[in-house]
């Protein structure tokens, strides 16, 4: 038992844990895979705040929420070590920096769209995007579709979004549906997965945490009543100064709404938001969203901040009354406001359940049926991006830059593992190059 106690590490002060969520924030490349495995690797296996049982626990739970996994991971961790500011340190912190990178880049595109080597430099992320997705097509459903009976429910939901144009949110419930009554009835074609699992490691000593605040119904209604004030007030001040059909409002109602139905990834809700944000609300023109999602994918963070890029654009070309720039940067806030405050709201009421957690075979087969098809819909926005970026205009000639790039990109991506980053970089050059020929 000494020889535990002198093993045993330290619980890290507030402080501590501090400079390790800024750190997080600036480093957590790599999609929720690579910014999942860099908390387990920093937290459990080199600091041992926390075990390998809890971490995984913690992140079971994580999947199971809409919203950004990784980020939600990051703000149930901070909590557990420190309660709610330390959850609302780390959960901030994880997305800071890509607020502010983002906002840069989305102000350059948009006010330096004229320039022919800015054009040029987005012009060659295109490419770059849609080998990004092809691949994340391919690595989401060689994990997820482990049965003939998940094969088709992912054949099914691309059919379903992709020629009948069935919205997301019923294809989502639909899948989870069938899911849950397939797990009962046929569970060896809906097998429970295990998200991302981290990296095993043997059992270490790690810190010795206090036990967790318990839940009660007090707390229950203190947590919904605080943040629904907080998500909601912003929303409905946009409302009252700017207008009711204003932009600002409508984009905290359509991105409020999005926030509830990011289950299975920011791939698996960006379908949703370029079909309500290009086709219905004609906000922005889908080139344009397939540059945001080559932007947020350069930044630390998690790739659903494409959203902010999304209502940037949308209210700079929809201003209204303000200037272009205030409007953007108005509208840039609320839609990053209503989409990470309802995380906190999830993480903070379930948090004090997670170390009872155990295996639930129900929501464990839903979520595997959600996940199935989500590759389905990923593929759609795979097949999407891909025909208006080949065919800008309708019936007019192919762009054969952006078809070479795309496949010398997707054979840098497979064939040689090149990461994600040095793809971008490596085809925003080649579009500059191209322009400036």
């Amino acid at each position: 038992m000494n020889q535990l106690s002198e093993d045993r590490p330290k619980v890290p002060d507030f402080r501590e844990a501090l400079r390790f969520w800024v750190k997080l924030g600036w480093i957590s490349f790599g999609g929720p895979a690579g910014q999942i495995s860099i908390m387990h690797r920093e937290l459990v296996e080199k600091r041992r705040w926390l075990s390998e049982d809890h971490f995984l626990h913690a992140l079971n739970f994580c999947m199971l929420l809409p919203g950004p996994e990784a980020q939600q991971l990051a703000t149930y961790l901070g909590w557990r070590l420190h309660g709610a500011r330390g959850g609302i340190a780390a959960g901030v912190l994880f997305v800071l920096p890509s607020v502010f990178i983002l906002f840069g880049l989305s102000w350059l595109y948009m006010a330096g769209g004229e320039l022919a080597w800015v054009q040029g430099l987005f012009h060659g992320l295109i490419p770059a995007v849609i080998a990004i997705v092809f691949a994340a097509v391919k690595r989401i459903g060689g994990k997820a579709l482990k049965s003939p009976a998940l094969w088709s429910l992912a054949a099914a939901a691309f059919v379903a979004i992709h020629f009948f144009h069935i919205s997301f949110v019923i294809i989502l419930a639909v899948a989870a549906l069938v899911g849950w009554l397939g797990g009962r009835r046929f569970p060896s074609q809906f097998p429970a997965g295990k998200g991302h699992a981290a990296d095993g490691g043997a059992s270490v000593v790690c810190a010795e945490l206090a036990l967790p605040l318990a839940a009660s119904w007090g707390r229950t209604w203190r947590v919904c009543g605080l943040c629904l004030m907080l998500w909601w007030m912003p929303v409905f001040a946009c409302g009252l100064l700017l207008g009711w059909n204003g932009i600002h409002f409508q984009q905290g109602l359509f991105f409020s709404k999005a926030a509830l139905v990011t289950i299975g990834g920011a791939y698996a809700v960006l379908p949703y938001v370029a079909q309500m944000a290009v086709e219905h609300f004609d906000w922005l023109a889908k080139r344009q969203m397939m540059a945001g999602l080559g932007l947020a994918e350069t930044t630390p963070g998690p790739l659903i901040m494409v959203l902010q890029f999304v209502g940037f654009v949308a209210a700079w070309q929809h201003p209204g009354g303000l200037p272009p720039l205030a409007a953007a940067a108005l509208g840039a806030a609320i839609t990053t406001w209503v989409t990470f405050l309802p995380c906190f709201l999830f993480v903070f009421l379930g948090a004090p359940h997670v170390e009872g957690l155990r295996e639930r075979p129900a929501l464990a087969a839903a979520l595997t049926g959600i996940t199935a098809a989500v590759v389905g819909v990923i593929l759609n926005l795979a097949v999407s991006f891909t025909r208006e970026a080949l065919w800008p205009e309708v019936g007019g000639e192919p762009d054969l830059f952006v078809a070479l790039v795309a496949l010398v990109a997707w054979f840098a991506i497979e064939r040689f593992k090149l990461g994600v980053i040095p793809v971008l970089a490596a085809c925003a050059v080649a579009g500059l190059i191209q322009a400036l020929s």
